[in-house]
Order: C-alpha cells, then structure tokens, then sequence
C-alpha cells in the first residue's frame, strides 16, 4: 500500500521547494474528516486519498494539486465545510475542492439527468482550474481499479460512463497513461469474456515476444551507433482495449492480429526523428499506408510522434513510435508536462490553442439550458478527430472530422453561418453537406436575409454549428408559437364575446394568467401555442360558472391530439393516462421490453415509439412537447423484432451452427443475409423474434458460444 512518506518523496523530486507542511496538513484533516469511514473493500477509506494522490505525484502535478487530491472528499462526506478548507488551506485548494465536490444535494428525476449536470459543473470548474478535471481523472481512475468490490450492474454502469466520458477526456487532455489504464479497466467489465481472452492469449505469447522485442532492440540500438544517432529504444506494450477495437474493426480473433509487436524510439532533436525514421525504413521494409507524421501535423491534444509499421525479421510487422524527450513527456502527462505552477490552474498561454475545445464547452453550457443536451455535446467534442482546411487568405481551422462548409461559416462568425448559402472548395462549388479533406482552401458564400435549415443538423458535425443552428431554429420556434398562440386564444376570447384588446389592458387579464401560472401575456400565448395550455382553459375565470367545464379538465393538449389519432392500441405499450392510441415500433432502433421507451405524437400517424437513447431523438428534441411517457405493458404476451450481427470466421457450417444456436435460445429467425471477404471473414445479419431484453441478451451468449464467431452485436439503427 502507498505510503503518505512516499508522496511526500516523488514531489520533492521534481518541485523541491513544495510547501510539506501543508501537505501534512491536509492529510492529518483528510484522515480525521474519514475516520471510521471504510470502502466496499473493508479497507480504511482514508486509502482511496492517499492513492488519488499518488497518482497526481506521478503526474508530477504541484503540490497544490496534491493537496486538493487529499482533501477532494472530505467536504462531500464529511462535516467540513469549503470556507473551512480555505480557511486551513488556501483560497486556491478549496475553489478546486469545491469544483469537485459533487451536487448531492439537489435532487434529481433520474440518474441521466443527475449525471448530465454533474458534468456541466465539472466543466465550468474546470474552465476556472484546469487541475479539477486532473483530480478529477486521478479519483476515477483508482475508484475503476476497486470496481470489482461493487454489484455487478453498477460495475458495468460505470465502466460504460467512464468509457464515454473519462477515458476520452483523458485522451483529449493528452494524458496517455490515464487513457489507456482507464480503457482496459473498462474493457474489463464491460466485456469481461473477450477481456480475459485477450489477457490469457498475450500472456501465453509474452516470453516469445520479449525475445523478439530484446532482438530488434539490439538491432536498433547497433545502427544508432553505427549513423551516430543518439537515444534509446524501448519496448512498448499494446494495451488490451486497443486490441479489442481492431479485433472489432477487422473482424478478427487473439490469434490473428498480427502486429502486437511495438517499439518506441526516443531520441534528442526532431531532426534525429526523421533520421531515425529513415533509418528503420532502410533496415525493413515499410508497410504502405501505415506512417503517419504526427509531429508535422500534432493532434488536437498536442500528441507528437513519428508512426511507421515495417516488415521486420521473420516477417513479423512491427509499430514504430519516433518522438523526442519532450515529445514523449507530452505523450504521457499531456497538459501536466506543459505545466507552470505560477499559472495556479490556468492553461499556459502557448497552450490554448490545442485546449481552445474547453473554452467552447463553456461558451455552449452557457446556451443549452438541458443538461442532457450538454453531456451530448461534451461526448461530441471529446470524440473527434481533426481535419485542417484553409481560408482563402492561407489561415489554418482546425474542425471537426467530416465537417461540412455549414461547420466552417459557423466557426468563422454565426452570422456567416446563417447566411450561408453555397462554398467554394478550391476554386469549385460544392455541396453544403461536401466533407472537407486535409489541405482544402473554403470560401462561404453568404446572403444577406438567408437562415438555417432544419435538414442542416443531418449533416453538421461541430458543436457550435449544432449549438447555433438549434438556437436559431429554437428561437423561431418560440415566435411562431406566440404568433399561433395569439391567433388561438382571440379566437377562444372571440366565441365568449370578449374584445381581446381590452382585456390585455384590464385587470381581468392578470385573473388569466394566475390561473394560468404564467407571469406575462407573451409567456401565456407561447404556452397555448405550444400546446401545452389550451385557450378554453385559459379563459376560465372569464367564464360564469355555470359554463361548461367539460373541456377544462387538467389535460395537455398533445393528449387531446393523440385521442384523436386513436384507432387501434398494439399490445405490449401503453401511453400513461391514455387507452386506445394508435402506436408503431419505429425502425430507426428497433426497442423490445427491458429497453427504455418514449412515445412521439406524428402529425396523422398516431404515436411511433423509439428507445430513450434513440440517435433521432436529437432531432426530435425539437419538438420536444410531442415526447410523451409510455411504457412496456408487462401482462401482453408478444414478440419483437431484433436486429443481430455476427461476426465470425469463414468456414463450412457455421451459418447452421448459428442458426441451431438461435433457435436454441427459443427464438425465430425472420430474415438473414450472409457477406463474405476474401480474407476469410463472414458477417451475419440477422432479424429474430424475441419476447425482451434478457431473451435477447440470451441468444447473443448462445450465438457468441459457438465456435468460429468473434463477435456479436445489437444493431439498434435501422
């Protein structure tokens, strides 16, 4: 176990004037806010600090960042308070203490919406200090390292949001080591079958490899002093996750890869780099189209290196990294290596253009109001790749992989994005919806009084053009709904004999919108407009009591609209307060019970139903009043269509042995298609009959049993 006296250590190594006293401090307060308090393991949780730490000091983050690591829980699970910590420690540690510090005590409808706003407030803390989002990525990386101590869905649960979140904020931060720790571990629960394959399979292969690894080294090494090239060459373990991405991609077992063999070469200058590179090229044949110039042109995270496979002895491929001291430093710590401490949490101003990314998270937070919307967006911008394109005064952008000239006019001002109405692609008109390759020169053609298109957000891939392309179409909804508001409610007031211009201006009007709970005119016709107020209900006060109250019952518009559209109910869903609807399972994800569902109201189709995380949902949040809450009717009995592929070998017999597999599970096979490679791959599609999630889950353990399939996967799209 990591002792305090061992921290203490690594920082003096590398910050020898560090404050040890307030370190000290800080853990004597951590122990005393946690004593008696134990984690899952039955070990003290004063463990989980000292290793949060640990981690940092490896980092060799400053001793202010160390110290907020020891104390980063102690307000949530303690009695200690933040002035406290700012009064003990610093103004410095407790604003990035309060940074972490999670929102438990707002309460929230579910877990998504919970978890969404947790991480729009990391983000905004993190824009204050960058060093919270490091903490940050320190606590989760040793909480993943303990996961096996939790429930078995939780495990996964988390493993999944560290996943989608964590690893590739790591990844953009340029923090490789935390990237790739993260990833198996997730790898680990999340696949837990395919996980131990890879580990068992690597292992059995490891002495035969370190051979093969200790040969080419002293071959390298021999060469560098024969050309008089300075620097060493190191080994360079593949991690599990990357090898189970292209498993995936190639439709590939263990024991086929071919290149788990990797070796790094760092060395002096970036000259020696490509004299290096030419070098290894002049010893073995390089493979084509695998070298890549990452120090011409860096990643978006400031990654640095040399890539090149070549065909070394025996016919083995093996991966080249070429990078300098410094460049290799970069690729470990990433934004730690750039790091000053009298900056005290802010990025170095060389910095800001790889990280500008952080300060447009925080300019959109700022827009979207739903937090759901926002974690969308963060997943959106941690993901990318890059593509450089010119402007036609030679200015480099850097956007978003297959972004579009939309994206462009929208990262140069929003108003040309607006306006957009063609672009030029050196010298050619194109498509809006073109993709840009490297090295393209754009020109936007704009015009004055043009706006954006709905159709747009099928093909923009930035967040500020998503971001701005929905405000404009946001904001255009809100004064259409106020126009057809206005337009309803004096017709309603019209019908009683009631002048509309008079009651505006009378007291009467302040009776309507009390009874409404709407603090202003234009609030209460935007509502009508929307549907969500109906305009007799409005005007209810203004009625003699003996009206009739047949239409003034508390029920939204949308559900009138959906009791008009009721022909026939399909078992297996029902609409929460509504019988008899007309319902359809839409294609584009294919839900079956145990999968979470939402209904949307169709103009003339009745209810179609999709699952909550349906991808065309985005599209659909626009009209988010027509998302209604439906549910699974447990007692139907029926079946579903699921959609499978399989991914497996080519060889004879193994579409039967599948099928028998699925049949097996007690399930029917609808349709299939087979497709072949000439490299001896097979993907099989199937739709089969199934009555639930767990029925399904069922059959893909049966199908990936049999021997010969690789993979298989859900296809929720259609």
């Amino acid at each position: 176990m990591l002792r305090f006296e061992d921290i203490i250590e690594k920082i003096q190594s590398y910050q020898p004037d560090c404050d040890t006293d307030l370190l000290r401090r800080a853990y004597i307060f951590s122990a005393r806010a946690h004593q008696g308090v134990s984690r899952m393991s039955g070990e003290p949780y004063m463990v989980h600090p000292i290793e949060v730490a640990g981690i940092l000091s490896d980092l060799k983050l400053d001793y202010v960042t160390v110290t907020a690591g020891l104390l980063h829980d102690t307000v949530e699970d303690s009695d200690a308070t933040v002035e406290e910590i700012a009064e003990y420690f610093g103004d410095e540690v407790a604003l990035i203490v309060d940074g972490l510090t999670k929102l438990a005590k707002i309460e929230f409808k579910t877990r998504e919406e919970q978890q969404a706003e947790n991480f729009r407030k990391m983000i905004l803390a993190m824009s204050k200090d960058i060093r919270v989002i490091m903490i940050k990525l320190a606590d989760r990386l040793h909480n993943m390292r303990t996961l096996q101590y939790l429930k078995p869905e939780r495990q996964k649960a988390i493993a999944q949001e560290t996943l989608d979140i964590y690893a590739p904020l790591a990844n953009r931060l340029g923090l490789g080591r935390i990237k790739w720790d993260l990833e198996d571990l997730c790898l680990q629960y999340i696949d837990p079958e395919v996980y131990q394959d890879i580990v068992s399979k690597i292992s059995k292969k490891r002495e035969d490899r370190e051979d093969y690894i200790q040969e080419l080294i002293a071959i390298v090494n021999a060469h560098m002093d024969r050309h008089g090239l300075p620097g060493r060459v190191l080994g360079r373990p593949k991690h599990f996750y990357s090898i189970y991405q292209k498993m995936l991609k190639q439709g590939i077992t263990v024991d086929e890869m071919y290149d788990l063999i990797a070796l790094r070469i760092i060395t002096d200058t970036t000259a020696n780099c490509y004299a290096m590179l030419g070098m290894i090229h002049s010893l073995w044949l390089p493979v084509p189209g695998r070298f890549k110039d990452f120090i011409g042109v860096p990643k978006s995270n400031r990654y640095q290196s040399l890539h090149t496979t070549v065909i070394g002895p025996k016919g083995e491929r093996v991966e080249f990294q070429i990078r300098t001291e410094e460049m290799h430093r970069v690729a470990e710590s990433g934004i730690a290596a750039h790091w000053q401490y009298k900056e005290k949490g802010k990025v170095a101003q060389q910095d800001e253009k790889a990280f500008s990314w952080l300060r447009q998270l925080v300019e959109y937070q700022k827009e979207v109001t739903d937090s759901r919307e926002f974690l969308d967006t963060l997943k959106i911008d941690l993901f990318t790749e890059v593509v450089y394109v010119f402007t036609p005064r030679g200015d480099v952008k850097e956007l978003t992989m297959g972004s579009t000239p939309v994206d462009f006019a929208y990262s140069i001002h929003t108003d040309v994005g607006n306006q957009c109405v063609g672009a030029k692609v050196n010298g050619k008109m194109v498509p809006l919806k073109y993709q840009f390759k490297n090295g393209d020169e754009v020109e936007i053609i704009t015009q004055a009084g043009h706006v954006p298109s709905r159709d747009w957000l099928k093909f923009v891939k930035t967040s500020k053009a998503r971001t701005r392309i929905k405000h404009w179409l946001k904001q255009e909804e809100i004064k259409q709904s106020l126009e057809l508001g206005r337009e309803i409610f004096e017709k309603e007031l019209k019908k009683h004999n009631i002048n509309p211009l008079k009651l505006y201006k009378s007291p009467d009007m302040g009776k309507v919108l009390d009874a409404a709970g709407q603090p202003d005119a234009d609030s209460l016709l935007r509502e009508i407009g929307f549907g969500k107020i109906s305009a007799r209900q409005a005007i209810t006060p203004l009625l003699p009591e003996e009206a009739p109250l047949a239409e003034m019952r508390d029920e939204s518009l949308l559900k009138k609209v959906a009791r008009k559209l009721a022909i026939k109910r399909e078992k297996g869903v029902r609409i929460k307060g509504i019988d008899d609807i007309m319902i359809h399972f839409s294609k584009c994800c294919n839900p079956v019970p145990g999968d979470k569902i939402v209904g949307f109201v169709t103009r003339g189709k009745g209810v179609s139903i999709h699952a909550s995380d349906c991808p065309n949902l985005y599209e659909l949040e626009e009209d988010r009043e027509r998302i209604i809450e439906v549910e699974w009717d447990v007692e139907s009995v029926a079946t579903y269509s699921a959609k499978i592929t399989v991914f497996t070998v080519d060889k004879p017999g193994l579409l039967a042995n599948v099928s028998t597999a699925i049949a097996a599970a007690d399930s029917n096979i609808s349709h299939a298609d087979v497709t072949t490679s000439e490299d001896k791959r097979a993907v099989l599609n199937f739709v089969i009959e199934i009555k639930d999630t767990k029925h399904l889950e069922r059959v893909m353990k049966k199908v990936g049993q049999v021997d010969g399939v690789v993979n298989v996967k859900r296809v929720t799209a259609g």
